[in-house]
Formats: structure tokens, C-alpha cells, sequence
């Protein structure tokens, strides 16, 4: 008997959710000009307004990933969609500091949610052979929809009013709740349209994911390389979100570059940094994964650090584009080796490791608009510590190491704690 292709289906829904999930999440980097003129807001107020995402977004990944992991995907993604969708919305309805910074701080709540139960729901519907491939392919996606935000943004907002684009946002996760949530099911051997050769393919998986392993999760969280992992994704996330907040103020304050076309140079890091994602996993299996994320960051503190000294906008916008292809090689290593540790708690350990890596996108925007208020807008000394947390990320993938975690390497108890 052949297989059957359901688990497609659900790829399909997870790269459409990463790339809207992107567009929702970035627009607002496009859209921060308008809004802080019309608000009144200085370089520190935008700072906090670009960083109340972030904070809200860490703060709730473990709750997040522990609901997905105790009451099934399908309804907590669901629900959260709406959720985020609805704040993308009432983004459009701010009208001062504090009300765009609560509204834009539960956006990022429910987002928070979106990645560590895609992870676990890829976990459970794709077979080992195709589930790194398949993170690396929605990782893709989300860059590659994120990419799109600034055009797409500056059409919206530059047409019809930062306000009114915010609202046709949030139409696409509602849109996309409609379809996934009578369609999927948590357990591949629930679903009508998943044969016995399918689900025979499925069951090592489903075995992982779905399956008591006997360990707490509370005690799972306390192994160094769940630290290791969190710090290396703070340091990536710290120099990755400059890409989502502040660069096209940068592109257009301090390369002077028109609204409309800092959008189309804002697109280059996200959509590079998809290419990198696939990259990563399509290369062959006998290459080691740690030396891998090793080289990304080594090479992103050195193409950040030379960004400074190039005049022209094409070429530092390449070196940008390219530092976020290397950084982007290490997305699907960092979140397959959360499956290896996590086991049936996948989406607490992917969310552990979002939230100390997310962070950042709190620190990051705060800590860059502090720096350009206090320094008459010396953007050097911003990309100076970007390429310094690609450092700190790079020596971390020196003491981890994502196949020591496969289960024919070591048992779940046998790890190492701190």
C-alpha cells in the first residue's frame, strides 16, 4: 500500500502561518515612521514601542509552548491566531505612547505561541527523514513573508493610512484559522484522510511527540544545553531583530534613502536570510550541524562589522543580505535539536529556547534607540554590538552539539544538567 500525503497538508499550513505571521509581525518596522510622527514619539519611545513585542513574545513562550504540549495544537494555535490577529488589528486604534505599547505587547503574547507549536506539530506529522527539511523550509517561508512586509506595508499604509493597513492584516490569520481548524487533528491516526502505510510512516514520530517519556518538563529545562541554547538565540535574535525594527529608519534617516525605497532594500536580509534556512537543511547529513551554526555566526559578526565602513547603500545592504544568510543557516539546527531534547515536550524546550532568544527582541530595539538618543544617532556603534552578539552566538555551538541528543546517542536521563 502506498502512502498517503496528508502530512503535506500540514506543512502546507504551517509555511502559509509562518508567512503570515511574519507579515503581521514586521509590517510595524515599515509602518514606525508615520506612526511616530502622528504619535509624537522620540527615538527612546520608539525603541520601546518596537521592543514591547518582543518582551510580551518571551515572556509568554513557556506558557504558550506548555499549552500546546498539555491540551493539543489544534485549538491552542487556533485560538492564539485570533488572538494576535485581533491585536494587529486595535494597532490601527492607538493614540498615544502607553496605548500602542499595551496594544503591541499583546500582540506579541499571542504570537509567542506560534513557532514552538508549529514545531511540535511538524514533530508529530513528518517522519525524522523530512521533519529538518521541513523546519527549514518554514523558516523560509516566514523570512520570505517577512520580506514582503515592507512593500507590502508601505502599499497599505502609504495608500490608505498606517491605521486602516494594520486592520487588512489581521484579516489573513483569520482567514487562515477558518481553514486549518476543521481540517486538522493532533494525532496523524485521527485523521480520515491518513492510510495505514501514512501512518506506519508517521509512527516513530507520533511515538516521540505523543508519547509520556517519564521525565518532567520542569526538569528537562534545567540541562546546560537548554541554556546554551537559549544564549546563542538571544545573541542571533539581538543582531536579527535590528532587520525587523530599526532598519528602515536607518535606511532612511541615515542613508537617506525615500520611503519607497527603503522598502525595497528592507526586504534583502529577510529574504536572504530564507535562502540560508534552506540551505542549512538540504545539506547532506554527514555534515556536522555545530560546525555549521559555528560558521553562520563567525561569518555574521564579520560581514556586520565591515557594514560601517562602506558608503554605498547597494553594497552594505549586500553585506546585511548576507549576514543574514549565514546567522539563517543555524534556524533549523537550533530548532530540531529542541525536538531532540524535548521529546514529547517539544514545544515546551522550542518554547524555552524562543523565549530566552526573544528576549532580545525587548533588549535589542530599547538598547538601539538608547544608543542613537545618547550618541546624536551613531549608527556604528549599533552594528558594533550586532556583530558582537554574533560572537557570543558562535562560541556557544563550540559546547553544543545537536547530535549527542538523537536517540540512539542518549537517553533523555543521561543528559547533562546545570
Amino acid at each position: 500500500m502506498k502512502p498517503t500525503n496528508a502530512r503535506y497538508g500540514v506543512v502546507a499550513f504551517a509555511l502559509a502561518l509562518a508567512m503570515i505571521m511574519y507579515i503581521q509581525r514586521v509590517a510595524i518596522s515599515q509602518a514606525i515612521v508615520p506612526i511616530a510622527d502622528d504619535l509624537h514619539l522620540t527615538k527612546e519611545q520608539t525603541g520601546m514601542v518596537l521592543g514591547a513585542f518582543g518582551l510580551s513574545y518571551a515572556l509568554f513562550e513557556i506558557p504558550m509552548g506548555l499549552l500546546g504540549d498539555k491540551l493539543g495544537v489544534r485549538w491552542i494555535l487556533s485560538q492564539l491566531v485570533l488572538i494576535w490577529s485581533a491585536f494587529t488589528a486595535l494597532t490601527g486604534a492607538a493614540w498615544n505612547l502607553t496605548s500602542m505599547w499595551i496594544v503591541r505587547f499583546l500582540f506579541g503574547a499571542g504570537e509567542a505561541g506560534c513557532f514552538p507549536n508549529l514545531t511540535r506539530m511538524l514533530s508529530a506529522w513528518l517522519p525524522v527523514s523530512e521533519r529538518v527539511r521541513a523546519q527549514a523550509v518554514m523558516w523560509a517561508f516566514g523570512r520570505w513573508g517577512g520580506a514582503l512586509a515592507p512593500p507590502v506595508a508601505y502599499f497599505v499604509i502609504y495608500h490608505f493610512g498606517w491605521r486602516w493597513g494594520f486592520v487588512a492584516l489581521a484579516m489573513l490569520g483569520v482567514a487562515w484559522v477558518a481553514v486549518f481548524l476543521p481540517w486538522f487533528r493532533n494525532d496523524p491516526a485521527e485523521h480520515k484522510s491518513v492510510n495505514k502505510a501514512e501512518l506506519e510512516l508517521l509512527e516513530g514520530s507520533r511515538a516521540l511527540v505523543l508519547h509520556e517519556h517519564g521525565v518532567p518538563w520542569y526538569k528537562l529545562l534545567l540541562q546546560r544545553d537548554i541554556a546554551l541554547l537559549g544564549l546563542q538565540y538571544f545573541a542571533f535574535s539581538y543582531t536579527w531583530y535590528f532587520y525587523v525594527t530599526w532598519l528602515p529608519t536607518w535606511l532612511q534617516q541615515a542613508r537617506a534613502l525615500d520611503p519607497a525605497t527603503a522598502a525595497g532594500f528592507a526586504m534583502v536580509p529577510l529574504a536572504l536570510g530564507g535562502v540560508g534556512s534552506i540551505v542549512s537543511g538540504f545539506l547532506p547529513m554527514w555534515i556536522p550541524r555545530k560546525w555549521v551554526a559555528f560558521a553562520g555566526f563567525t561569518g555574521t559578526a564579520i560581514l556586520i562589522f565591515i557594514i560601517p565602513q562602506v558608503s554605498s547603500v547597494t553594497g552594505a545592504m549586500v553585506l546585511m543580505g548576507m549576514a543574514s544568510f549565514c546567522s539563517d543557516l543555524t534556524m533549523p539546527i537550533s530548532w530540531n535539536t529542541c525536538v531532540e531534547i524535548g521529546k514529547q515536550y517539544t514545544a515546551t524546550v522550542a518554547s524555552t529556547m524562543n523565549m530566552l532568544g526573544n528576549f532580545a527582541g525587548f533588549v535589542a530595539p530599547v538598547v538601539f534607540g538608547y544608543i542613537l538618543g545618547e550618541t546624536d544617532n551613531n549608527w556604528t556603534i549599533v552594528m558594533y554590538t550586532m556583530a558582537g552578539a554574533a560572537i557570543v552566538s558562535a562560541l556557544c555551538w563550540v559546547f553544543l552539539d545537536p547530535k549527542k541528543h538523537s536517540p540512539d546517542q542518549l537517553p533523555l536521563e543521561a543528559a547533562p544538567e546545570i
